[in-house]
């Protein structure tokens, strides 16, 4: 008798003819991180290093803030295992937490992210010094609560990094009064490479899909983080570092050398 084909079913059915985009994302993904990596080797991140090592140095903090995604970034600086331990996350649910604002508005329409008043909400819970560091991440670094703490930072002395993309930033208008982008007030840049719009691929569907800052921007945080340990270090200054929590003796470590900061750094959720 003839064979009978059946038809696929399950995973056999939903398996795509083809699995190009695997490559094409990868060949997104990892020409970035190496334009980053061939940066940083060159001294293009030198500034911004030596701008988070004199901070803690001289007993500063390191204030990390990005709203949305841009949050993942302020995790990588503050609070994780391998990172400086005299860090502080910076979040816009500070202003509900420790401010008074109600939770509603979090999730309001327009986002809270582009209030440029909440700027000065969220600058009063920071608990921050003389000599202490703002680095503040927005993919966009148009929206008002970025920019705002960015201007309200600088106009305490204080000395801050944008990490942003470049090519984002300079296709759209800003939202804040000031008519400023936090490009144009951080002392020092640091481009993440994400193109307009973030997403990379356009050969999946009739919208981009792919979004590359969240992975470029933590691998920046990262590189600020070990060049300022190795600078730490070859000054012969202590590098307080994070151990993990999740090793023995993780939690003394780091309690330890948190404990020297009091409440000017935060561990919260």
């Amino acid at each position: 008798m003839p064979s009978t084909s059946l038809p696929p079913t399950g995973a056999e059915a939903d398996a795509p003819a083809s699995r190009a985009w695997v490559r094409e994302y990868e060949h997104e993904v990892l020409g970035r991180l190496q334009r980053l990596t061939d940066l940083a080797d060159a001294g293009g991140l030198d500034e911004a290093i030596a701008l988070v090592a004199d901070c803690v140095g001289s007993g500063g903090v390191v204030h990390a803030f990005g709203t949305g995604h841009s949050e993942a970034f302020a995790m990588e600086v503050a609070g994780r295992a391998g990172g400086l331990i005299p860090t502080n996350r910076v979040a816009l649910r500070d202003a509900v937490l420790l401010g008074d604002h109600d939770v509603e508005e979090l999730y309001g329409r327009p986002p809270l992210e582009r209030d440029p008043a909440i700027a000065d909400d969220l600058w009063a819970t920071v608990p921050r010094q003389d000599g202490d560091l703002f680095v503040i991440a927005s993919n966009s670094g148009v929206n008002g609560s970025v920019v705002g703490l960015a201007l309200l930072a600088k106009e305490h002395g204080h000395r801050v990094i944008a990490v942003t993309s470049l090519e984002h930033t300079a296709a759209v208008q800003p939202k804040h009064p000031s008519g400023k982008r936090l490009s144009e007030v951080a002392d020092v840049v640091v481009d993440n490479l994400a193109p307009y719009g973030d997403a990379t691929l356009t050969s999946v569907g009739d919208i981009a899909v792919g979004a590359v800052s969240s992975l470029t921007s933590a691998y920046v945080a990262q590189l600020l983080t070990v060049g300022a340990t190795q600078l730490l270090t070859g000054r012969g200054q202590e590098a307080p570092l994070y151990v993990s929590a999740n090793v023995p003796g993780g939690d003394d470590h780091n309690h330890e050398l948190e404990n020297r900061y009091g409440d000017r750094i935060r561990r919260g959720a």
